[in-house]
């Protein structure tokens, strides 16, 4: 196998995990990823995805195997980002900016343009102590994206987003891709990496399959508006529902993007909760 430098992609090569005495939390997992690529990987929770992620962006050295082509620059959010500081949002990333090479002003304004598009609640200024879960999550995305990356990483990265910032972080991976980074990401719901990626993966028991991607017809996304039937109507959590991609809520209606092997099964959910079909297109 010939050797992979940073313009060729990062590469995975028979990679395993263990803790101790205990099984393997990856065995002999393979993965190349290519710049411009953006990989998706799903599996249930504990079953190694951010195991594998660490050990991509090299925070976590494998037991055995190899990481080769890692880039220079390598953006990184993980499942949990420790936003406990007083330090404003702004002064946080504009110091993650100056730490990247970044000017103070080019550092500050790139801050203030991710986090306009991610649309932080309470604004810039407002202190990573006093942030939610999900407006903590878009501050550990924009300092993921401060400087252009080579490598990409995102451990559940649309945990706790609202609808606004679920769509600006679809357009930012898309750039990045466009961009010639590669992009890999985590997601437990299956329908949600494969909406996002051009190349799909599952965990099982460690190791690394490969699934079905958006180019399949199997993915198509069948876009579906409903609107209660009567006052009695039930409104599900949507996005937690099977295949559900994106939902926009409006007045008086819902709009989904769903996969479409699962949209007659939401159609099914849909009505037996007193909704009816405004619009199907797919």
């Amino acid at each position: 196998m010939p050797a992979m430098g940073e313009d060729s992609g990062t590469e995975l090569r028979e990679v395993t995990k263990r803790y101790a005495a205990s099984a393997p939390v990856l065995a002999g997992v393979s993965l190349a990823v290519r710049p411009g690529e953006v990989v998706g990987i799903a599996g249930a929770n504990g079953c190694g995805k951010s195991t594998l992620l660490k050990i991509l962006v090299g925070l976590s050295l494998p037991t055995s195997g190899t990481v080769a082509g890692r880039p220079d620059v390598v953006g990184y959010v993980p499942e949990r980002f420790p936003a406990h500081g007083r330090i404003s949002a702004r002064a946080y990333l504009t110091h993650m900016g100056r730490i990247r090479g970044l000017g103070r002003a080019a550092a500050a304004r790139r801050a203030g343009e991710l986090l306009d598009r991610l649309d932080l609640v309470g604004g810039p200024g407002t202190g990573l102590r006093r942030l939610s879960k999900g407006n903590a999550q878009k501050v550990a995305l924009a300092q993921a994206l401060l400087v252009a990356p080579g490598l990409l990483v995102l451990d559940e990265p649309w945990s706790g987003l609202d609808a606004t910032a679920h769509q600006a972080l679809a357009e930012l991976i898309k750039e990045t891709a466009r961009a010639g980074g590669a992009v890999v990401f985590t997601d437990h719901r299956e329908a949600v990496v494969a909406a996002n990626a051009s190349a799909v993966y599952r965990v099982v028991d460690g190791r690394l399959h490969a699934r079905p991607g958006p180019g399949d017809a199997g993915a198509r996304v069948a876009h579906v508006e409903l609107t209660p039937a009567g006052a009695g109507a039930e409104a599900p959590h949507w996005p937690t529902l099977p295949g559900v991609v994106d939902v926009a809520v409006g007045e008086g209606s819902v709009a989904l993007a769903v996969l479409d092997p699962y949209c007659d099964e939401l159609l099914f959910h849909a009505i037996r909760n007193g909704w009816s079909v405004a619009a199907v297109r797919r």
